[in-house]
């Protein structure tokens, strides 16, 4: 049900997004929007398990890890089209084409990140109208999510939220779409330079 799928990309915008001093407020006000709007009680269950396994944390504990989850691993990061195009210098091209599309579906970006995060992402499409250009799109995320899925340690309690998404939001990626996200990474350089640079 598309209310249900709404709940459930904001609900994964809110979780995915670094717990700041107010995440638990907010997590308390969500699950009341859950209990009210969400119609299927195995999401309703599953979401909760989410929630109690997060809530059970310190704010500082969940914090550390959050960042050792999604900030130090290149593989689990929240940037689309970093899992696209690695360090490709298409990069930005990349970028921009998204800023369009999310502006000429009617929204502006207020946010300090770059527009490929992937929590902002969730929640612009709660609320995009349906196109082709935001079918493919979710396509896309698709492909990032259940990379980042699979390179999260086994024992991580963001699993549940990132097979949730997979489950009940976005649809199963091709053999051809995972295989063209990996032909399409670059790899930093990571070569020494052939000689010292200095700056004055």
């Amino acid at each position: 049900m598309k209310q249900d799928k709404n709940v459930l990309l904001i609900s994964g915008s809110r979780l995915l997004s670094y717990p700041s001093n107010q995440f638990f407020w907010d997590l308390k006000e969500l699950r009341t929007v859950i209990e009210d709007l969400v119609d299927s009680d195995q999401i309703k269950e599953q979401l909760d398990q989410v929630f109690d396994s997060l809530m059970s944390l310190s704010r500082k504990d969940l914090q550390e890890l959050y960042v050792r989850s999604f900030d130090l691993r290149e593989k689990t990061g929240l940037y689309l089209t970093a899992h696209e195009l690695g360090d490709s210098t298409r990069r930005g091209a990349a970028l921009i084409k998204l800023q369009k599309m999310i502006n000429q579906a009617g929204f502006e970006r207020e946010d300090q990140e770059l527009v490929d995060y992937i929590p902002m992402l969730l929640e612009f499409l709660s609320a995009a109208p349906s196109t082709n250009e935001i079918e493919r799109l979710e396509s896309r995320l698709a492909v990032a999510l259940g990379r980042i899925l699979d390179n999260l340690d086994e024992d991580n309690p963001y699993q549940e939220i990132l097979m949730l998404l997979l489950e009940h939001v976005f649809p199963t990626p091709s053999k051809e779409d995972i295989e063209q996200l990996e032909n399409n990474r670059e790899e930093a350089d990571l070569e020494e330079l052939p000689y010292p640079i200095m700056y004055q």
